[in-house]
């Protein structure tokens, strides 16, 4: 398959995760359970819809992941974030459209990622809790190595791919319904960066904490490609380990 149809591919489907997670946040009113829902069926939907054209990362982390782990150029995942962010960002610019066309206002939080106090209090919500800097860092890298352990689980040819779109789905499910109440739930830079643009809440800036929904998340992704690659046997212990 050519780069530019998994370029394309793979902005289309960031742009659905997007519209399809953060526009059931903005709009369904259907809780926290209903967003995890929402998440995870969009990832489900797009993987089985152009998995089989770009392996449907839809999200940095999950390229950086991939990238680490050796089933990726350097070149390539360069071309799917350019792909991954710009998809997200159009997402995020018809919610806001859409958001004005129905006359709800400023947009506040907007589904945007953070973390403390101020964070909290700005989504008027009391079931946010107010986790620190570092508890947010730890919660976005260590869900997102378990994201990524799933995904080149379910994806090694080793394993029956058939069901990874649903694996990888409801996986993103789970990680939702433990994070949106502590950091709303990233994971993915995209997802962050999208909504981080269009945020306006008083007194709390989505972009002066977004650099930690990227970081975190891309860290959580190397470890995990690099303990993937342990795991079944094709780390640096090469005397050590036997493959069966």
């Amino acid at each position: 398959m050519k780069i530019c149809n998994k370029m394309f591919a793979e902005g289309l489907g960031t742009f659905v995760l997007v519209l399809g997670g953060c526009g059931t946040a903005l709009f369904g009113h259907v809780g926290f359970l209903g967003v995890a829902i929402a998440f995870g069926l969009t990832v489900i939907a797009m993987a089985y819809g152009i998995g089989h054209i770009s392996g449907a990362h839809l999200n940095p982390a999950v390229s950086f992941g991939v990238w680490v782990n050796g089933r990726m150029s350097f070149k390539d995942m360069l071309l799917y974030w350019v792909s991954q962010v710009i998809g997200a960002i159009v997402a995020g610019a018809v919610l806001y459209a859409v958001w004005h066309a129905a006359g709800l206002g400023q947009t506040g939080v907007f589904a945007a990622n953070g973390f403390g106090a101020d964070f909290a209090a700005a989504t008027g919500n009391a079931d946010y809790q107010s986790v620190s800097m570092w508890g947010a860092f730890l919660v976005e890298a260590l869900l997102t190595f378990v994201f990524l352990m799933v995904i080149l689980g379910a994806t090694d040819e080793r394993s029956n791919t058939k069901a990874a779109g649903l694996a990888i789905g409801l996986t993103l499910t789970l990680i939702h319904l433990v994070s949106i109440p502590l950091t709303n739930t990233s994971v993915n830079p995209a997802r962050s960066i999208s909504q981080a643009i269009f945020s306006n809440a008083d007194g709390w800036s989505a972009c002066g904490q977004l650099w930690l929904f990227i970081v975190a998340p891309l860290v959580g992704a190397a470890l995990a490609g690099l303990a993937y690659k342990c795991l079944v046997g094709e780390c640096c212990c090469k005397k050590g380990c036997k493959k069966d």
